[in-house]
């Protein structure tokens, strides 16, 4: 099977239906997705592109689309009381993780946090606290997002996304093949399978 990378940021609601997909995918198939942790306000700023959630009439829209996409593949979902999200921390955060090897774990706590849960994760306080459930130092954790290391591997990670040809999230990369967005999917794991 093909090697999958996934292009992500927490502050996207259409990764969040993805990677609940993505699991069950990798359970079926006993595969594992490469996640690839990027900034998406970044990466819009690159390609010049205004988030769907921030212009008043797709948002709309956006709201009753992930109503009925999280319906579909019974997947709980709650749209963000506190959307926009500032996920700068929260995905220096994750390339920490990556580094310590527990990534998925906090993939999927932070997931749970933003669009089940409805936590409000702009909050430095509620963000440190929620950190601290994850059994992580907060105070160490916190100490190594403002490593120039780490911000400087979010933000290189977020270019060489839109070098690829990547302009939002989630977007799929398999072989030479990009595939945008959650509803297709099903492409991505028929590509990986030939």
């Amino acid at each position: 099977m093909k090697k999958i990378d996934f292009y992500f940021d927490i502050s996207s609601p259409y990764s969040y239906l993805a990677h609940e997909q993505i699991k069950k995918f990798e359970k079926q198939n006993s595969i594992k997705v490469n996640y690839m942790p990027i900034l998406l306000g970044g990466l819009h700023q690159m390609a010049n592109i205004t988030a769907p959630g921030l212009n008043p009439s797709r948002a709309k829209h956006m709201i009753k689309d992930l109503k009925i996409c999280s319906d579909w593949f019974k997947i709980k979902f709650q749209f963000n009381r506190y959307f926009p999200l500032k996920t700068v921390n929260i995905m220096r955060g994750a390339l920490i993780a990556e580094r310590e090897g527990f990534l998925r774990n906090y993939v999927d706590k932070f997931y749970q946090a933003a669009w089940v849960d409805s936590l409000n994760l702009n909050d430095g306080k509620i963000l440190e606290r929620f950190i601290k459930n994850m059994d992580i130092n907060p105070n160490i954790f916190v100490e190594k997002l403002s490593e120039q290391k780490i911000k400087d591997d979010l933000k290189n990670r977020t270019s060489q996304a839109f070098k690829k040809g990547v302009f939002g999230a989630p977007t799929f990369i398999v072989g030479s093949k990009m595939f945008f967005g959650q509803d297709r999917l099903e492409f991505v794991f028929r590509e990986a399978k030939k």
